[in-house]
């Protein structure tokens, strides 16, 4: 029973962040187009969708982790899910820096 619910409420948060990012691109389109580097997970993403916690914006797609982090009291502070994304964001950041030397030698 347990394990429902918290499968509701993950569907739930899902949903709700997805229409964040529709919402966004119905208020104002530009943010389908307009990027940003996540402050979680270091990939390059669209606006729309996306959410300042404290000083840290996230992306959609980081969002949906910290929202059911949260709800699931998983965590506390939007800083266990930065602690937690560490590994990952270094990951894209090496990443990105590595492809564009790679990509200026072409």
């Amino acid at each position: 029973m347990e394990k429902e619910k918290q499968l509701e409420t993950i569907e739930l948060i899902k949903k709700s962040t997805e229409q964040m990012k529709i919402d966004d691109i119905e208020e104002n389109p530009e943010s389908a187009y307009e990027e940003f580097q996540c402050d979680c997970c270091g990939e390059v993403k669209i606006l729309a969708g996306s959410l300042l916690y404290k000083s840290f914006r996230l992306c959609n797609d980081c969002v949906l982790i910290a929202e059911t982090g949260f709800a699931l009291n998983k965590m506390t502070e939007i800083e266990d899910l930065l602690n937690k994304m560490e590994d990952k964001r270094f990951e894209t950041l090496y990443n990105s820096i590595f492809n564009v030397e790679e990509n200026s030698m072409n």
